[in-house]
């Protein structure tokens, strides 16, 4: 009895005995043959472009000297609320993202994902490289007047950043105004209203034609891109220092000999500034200053339109005829 059970034990727990082999399934349709003497493309190549570290070495050290590394905003704008979407790394993504504007506890500067996040598609021969920036549609500008800027390209996540805060002046028909805001300007970013030719103060009566809006040859022919982030043979300038490289292809094809500021602006922004310091309507460091009277409107202009030039950075070369228009018909007015 007990030699009967143990057989049935060891049936019970061994592998079954293997059956016949079934009938064979149908074949499956053959694939395309390759070219002859061709080989395949690697299926990763397109990533590998970008994704290694021969491509990321010189983009982090070009990088590494802009100023958006430095960060010098961070440590007093960063965190705020307010300002926190272009000073900070986290601020950025929030704004870009759609989340409400909070205050960031401990914010970093403005870094490679601040800006790139994943791309929208991976079909690059149709869309086009998307480069996984954060933002490539039309920009409607932070100001009351819904304006839009749209540079069609890569160019319009620059200007979600590099816009101004405040419009320009409105005369209230009394030809003139009373100045309360000592942060009256454009903010430091207007480099996009600049390029576009808008948000200036037109100062009627002036002797020099403001040009139209969009017609600057850098809007037309050139964007942000082409001309901060092009090639450079110094290592100082263009790609991912973001500072324009005048010696780049994209500046040589239009210039023989590149301007790097425009010509008798700087002694207009000199003879402006002594008027308005003058005047009492900036500080000798070129801060504006608080009125406690209502002053002539197209002086308030004049203020402005110095300001706009001033914070734009460019020295006038974003859009040379606007910005000495803006200059030269601010000092007739205030002469």
């Amino acid at each position: 009895m007990i030699l009967v059970s143990s057989l049935m034990f060891i049936q019970c727990t061994s592998d079954p005995i293997e059956g016949p082999q079934g009938l064979a399934g149908i074949d499956g349709v053959d694939g395309v043959d390759g070219v002859d003497g061709v080989d395949g493309v690697d299926g990763t190549a397109s990533c590998v472009a970008c994704h290694s570290e021969s491509h990321r070495a010189p983009i982090e050290e070009s990088y590494a000297k802009s100023g958006h590394a430095a960060g010098s905003a961070v440590a007093y704008a960063g965190g705020r609320d307010s300002c926190s979407r272009c000073h900070s790394n986290e601020g950025y993504i929030n704004f870009i993202t759609g989340k409400p504007a909070v205050a960031i506890a401990n914010p970093t500067a403005v870094s490679c994902t601040t800006c790139h996040s994943k791309h929208s598609t991976f079909d690059f021969e149709n869309d086009g490289h998307d480069y996984a920036l954060r933002n490539m549609a039309a920009v409607t500008l932070d100001l009351t007047d819904n304006t839009v800027i749209d540079y069609g390209s890569t160019s319009n996540n620059c200007v979600s950043c590099h816009q101004p805060r405040s419009m320009a002046p409105v005369d209230d028909g009394t030809g003139m105004y009373l100045q309360t805001n000592s942060r009256f300007y454009p903010h430091y970013g207007g480099q996009s209203t600049m390029l576009e030719g808008i948000q200036g103060s037109f100062i009627a009566g002036g002797s020099t034609d403001y040009p139209g809006a969009g017609t600057a040859g850098h809007r037309k022919g050139a964007s942000c891109t082409i001309c901060h982030m092009g090639s450079s043979s110094d290592g100082e300038s263009g790609m991912h220092t973001f500072k324009a490289s005048f010696s780049s292809p994209a500046c040589l094809t239009c210039h023989t000999t590149v301007p790097t500021e425009v010509a008798g602006l700087a002694a207009d922004m000199t003879a402006l500034y002594d008027k308005l310091l003058a005047l009492g309507l900036i500080d000798a460091a070129g801060n504006t200053l608080v009125q406690t009277e209502k002053v002539p409107f197209k002086t308030i202009q004049a203020l402005w339109n110095y300001k706009t030039v001033e914070e734009d950075h460019s020295h006038g070369v974003h859009n040379p005829k606007y910005a000495k228009a803006l200059v030269k018909n601010a000092l007739e007015a205030v002469q």
